[in-house]
């Protein structure tokens, strides 16, 4: 059976996850805002899941229509086929949003849609009261501009759940911004690597999965996996073809900063994610970054400062760390921050920028080419 999937994703990340995704061979790549749309079998949706590193999750799209009423929200949600993967006891929960759009209750939206589901299965399995003990399917719709996509999440937990860092551990940057922030350095694994305001670890540890070919999914459970139309043997397959593609290579990969508890915590967290043989982290201040080699690549997310007394001290970081990364040589840098007067504080004007959002913060990665002597 062949699927219409799709990636939802931070805006400004489309084209990297569409790479992603052509590099993994799917069919018919497209991007739009905040998505990026392909299509695949079973065991597309299991490598997808496995082997993506900046997705949010994978979902399986079931259809889409224009809705200006409930009325036309129940009648367009009823006539998908639901059933080619609700099996007559599954749980199907609904939740999305709704944006710009005639329908602007989620809760209201949410009640139509279940009765749509309800109804259309009540017909085509000949029941009037579902278990739902079975397996969860959970039904995700999303409204623009009264424009509905409906569709089935088989990720479960987000993507950038890779498993190796504690649920009850928060971080300024999700393990998924963190590769988008490698990928969109062209780190390989080749040049030295460094994230010198490193704190709990995910940038090199990030680089340290890219570097290795490693697939981030490749230790975790997925919803899809017990899904009957889908199957636990699928995925099995997908691993074992991901973990034949990695890479075994000597990779130098620093993380500093300096709190000695942060470091203590990523050491841990590299040691879940298995790359503890390649990532190193040590204490050091990052207005003294001295590091010169042959060639390097610098990829952070330093604090933003959002509040006054924050914003003055993150600004002296800024102008601390300018003043060292300016003495170096053959060290490009790939910084992410929010504040708005970073180049002035750095003291040096990006080479390139790009937006992205770090979750509902609204940032830039700033793109510097290396000093060359």
């Amino acid at each position: 059976m062949n699927f219409s999937l799709s990636v939802p994703c931070l805006l400004g990340l489309e084209g990297p996850i569409a790479d992603e995704l052509r590099r993994l061979n799917m069919a018919d790549v497209a991007a739009e805002n905040g998505r990026v749309h392909f299509k695949g079998d079973a065991a597309a949706i299991a490598r997808a899941n496995i082997n993506l590193r900046i997705g949010e999750r994978v979902l399986v799209d079931l259809g889409s229509f224009r809705a200006e009423s409930f009325d036309a929200l129940f009648e367009g949600a009823r006539a998908l086929p639901w059933e080619s993967i609700i099996p007559r006891d599954g749980a199907f929960p609904v939740k999305g949003y709704s944006l710009n759009s005639k329908l602007f209750s989620v809760s209201d939206c949410q009640k139509i849609i279940k009765k749509a589901i309800v109804e259309r299965l009540k017909a085509v399995y000949g029941l009037d009261w579902f278990p739902e003990s079975a397996g969860c399917y959970q039904v995700q719709f999303s409204i623009m501009k009264d424009q509905v996509t409906l569709s089935l999440d088989s990720s479960g937990d987000g993507l950038h759940k890779r498993g190796y860092r504690p649920a009850h551990n928060a971080a300024p940057l999700k393990e998924t911004m963190a590769a988008a922030l490698v990928t969109l350095s062209r780190y390989r694994g080749r040049d030295d690597f460094c994230d010198p305001f490193c704190g709990s670890g995910t940038i090199p540890i990030e680089a340290a999965l890219i570097a290795k070919n490693r697939a981030p999914g490749l230790h975790r459970n997925f919803r899809a996996m017990e899904w009957p139309v889908i199957g636990r043997a699928v995925f099995e397959a997908a691993r074992e073809e991901a973990h034949a593609k990695e890479f075994h290579g000597d990779y130098r990969i620093l993380g500093t900063d300096i709190d000695p508890k942060a470091l203590a915590l990523a050491e841990e967290n590299a040691r879940r994610a298995g790359v503890d043989d390649v990532v190193r982290f040590e204490i050091a201040d990052a207005t003294a970054f001295d590091r010169v080699t042959e060639r390097g690549v610098i990829v952070t997310n330093p604090p933003y400062g959002e509040r006054i007394m924050e914003k003055q001290e993150a600004e002296r970081l800024y102008r601390g760390f300018g003043e060292a990364w300016s003495k170096t040589q053959n060290w490009e840098l790939f910084l992410l921050s929010s504040h708005t007067e970073f180049e002035r504080c750095f003291g040096r004007s990006a080479d390139k920028k790009r937006k992205l959002y770090n979750g509902m913060i609204k940032c830039d990665l700033f793109m510097y080419r290396a000093n060359r002597g």
